[in-house]
Order: C-alpha cells, then sequence, then structure tokens
C-alpha cells in the first residue's frame, strides 16, 4: 500500500513533523510505503476559482501550472492521503489550503456547464495536526472543513489524530504522543 503525506508545516525539525515521524516508521514497520511532501518547498498558487479546469474531466486542468500538477497525480496514485498540519489560527497552513481549494475544483468537475465526476471519488483521507489548544478546542474546525471537503468530493474520511503543544518551554514530543502516531497508522493499515 502507498501512503502520501502532504507536510503542510514550515519546519523540517518542528512538532507536526516530530508527531509523523513515528507514525511513518509504524508505516514502514507494516509494509507500507510512504513518501512525504514537504508543501513550503513547492510551488503552489491559490485557485483564483476561473473554471478551466471544469473544462477537462480527464485530469487536473487547472490553469495555473506549478507543482500542484505533479501532486495532482500523486495524490491520484495513492491508496491513502495524509494531510499533515500545525493548526494556525484554527486551521491548515496557507500551502496546504491553497492545494486543497485548487484541489476541489481541479478533482471535482462539479462546477462547469454539466456535473462532472469527483476523479479522486473513494480516495481515504486522513488527517495529523498538532495545536497550541485542547484539540476540541484547536482542530475542530480543521477537523469539520475536512470532513466537509471528503463528503463533497466522495474521498473516505478515515481519521485524526491532533496533539497538543504545551507551550514554547516545554517539549513537545513524548512516548505518549509516540505511541498515539503508532496506533493511529496502525488502525489506518488496518482498514481498507
Amino acid at each position: 500500500m502507498d501512503v502520501l503525506v502532504l507536510m503542510g508545516s514550515p519546519r523540517r525539525n518542528g512538532n507536526t513533523a516530530a508527531l509523523l515521524a513515528p507514525f511513518c516508521a509504524e508505516l514502514a514497520r507494516r509494509g507500507w510505503g510512504h513518501e512525504t511532501v514537504w508543501l513550503y518547498e513547492k510551488a503552489i498558487a491559490p485557485c483564483t476559482a476561473c473554471r478551466t479546469c471544469q473544462k477537462d474531466w480527464s485530469g487536473f486542468g487547472c490553469a495555473t501550472h506549478d507543482d500542484a500538477y505533479a501532486l495532482f497525480d500523486r495524490v491520484l496514485a495513492c491508496d491513502l492521503l495524509v494531510l499533515a498540519t500545525p493548526i494556525y489560527s484554527w486551521y491548515c497552513t496557507p500551502p496546504m489550503k491553497a492545494l486543497l481549494d485548487r484541489f476541489v475544483y481541479g478533482m471535482n468537475k462539479y462546477y462547469g456547464a454539466e456535473k462532472g465526476p469527483a476523479l479522486w471519488a473513494g480516495k481515504r483521507v486522513a488527517s495529523i495536526v498538532t495545536c497550541g489548544y485542547p484539540p476540541k478546542k484547536g482542530a475542530d474546525l480543521w477537523e469539520a472543513g475536512l470532513k466537509r471537503c471528503c463528503k463533497h468530493s466522495r474521498l473516505v474520511y478515515a481519521g485524526m489524530l491532533a496533539e497538543r503543544h504545551m507551550g514554547y518551554d516545554v517539549p513537545f514530543m513524548d512516548e505518549e504522543k509516540a505511541r498515539h502516531a503508532a496506533a493511529f497508522a496502525a488502525k489506518l493499515c488496518g482498514e481498507k
């Protein structure tokens, strides 16, 4: 099985990366392949809602030619898509949001003269997030938005792992968080 992790953190050694490490280690232990794409290192322009993508039901069809094209193909090829992001102001980071906006149009051919297919229908999507508030108050809006996106796009929402950072002077990662991350990977590996 193939997992694509879209990493929305700007920090390679940040909290989200630390939480992702035991998750990916568990995937590897179970024989699942995985790739992490750092979105801050990619050129991803925001969607302009021009609807050019709606004229081509066979592919992405976006008028903006940047790194989103290669990511479109990679998302279609994976068995599980994992959106990993710190939560800034109760939602994902800017490159993650820009890419999701582009995908909602480019993957879903709903917005043209005729309603077309969802090219990524049936794709399993999960999320790994870190936040500075209790997850029920820090990551709830992100999860609600992601669930709505999944329903709209005919994706299969597979769940979210959210862990809190207690403050800048407190280490983020600990054994309990590592266990949670490995257990989340195990859960996702067990689902079809």
